[in-house]
């Protein structure tokens, strides 16, 4: 029997706020994660690789409520390729990271206060497909708009 496998886990900031759309039946969020390369030389002009990345559904809702610029996340899913003909009739090739799910990499205060890449991650599970109820990490209560 043939074992395949697609699983992608990455640790990274958002490059910007994620862009959220509802679709017909599910809301999608769109995002770019920043990585940092863990053995980038010092004369590298990238130190980091930008991936791009797609929510659906409760996932896309969490980005929608969390998902800001700067903020850092450990997200996990798999690679999806596929291409689309432009409207000059070039065909384009295309790379994302579908996300199967998000956590907290540390809090925002944390995120805040420090640029540095020794902080100790803080981790917490996104929402479960199957509930309602999140958990939010401590001290984020002040940063919330509700």
């Amino acid at each position: 029997k043939e074992i395949n496998m697609n699983k992608v886990i990455l640790m990274g900031r958002l490059t910007r706020d994620a862009e959220i759309k509802a679709g017909a039946n599910t809301t999608i969020a769109r995002f770019n994660l920043a990585v940092d390369r863990r053995f980038a030389k010092d004369d590298d002009a990238q130190k980091a690789d930008f991936i791009g990345c797609v929510a659906f559904g409760k996932t896309a809702e969490f980005l929608e409520r969390f998902g800001h610029k700067g903020m850092k996340f450990v997200i996990e899913g798999r690679i999806q390729t596929g291409s689309y003909t432009n409207k000059d009739g070039q065909k384009i090739y295309t790379t994302d990271v579908i996300t199967e799910s998000v956590e907290f990499a540390e809090s925002k205060a944390a995120s805040q206060a420090s640029s540095s890449a020794n902080s100790e991650p803080m981790f917490v599970p996104a929402p479960d497909n199957d509930s309602d109820f999140m958990n939010i990490p401590d001290g984020i209560e002040d940063e919330l708009p509700f």
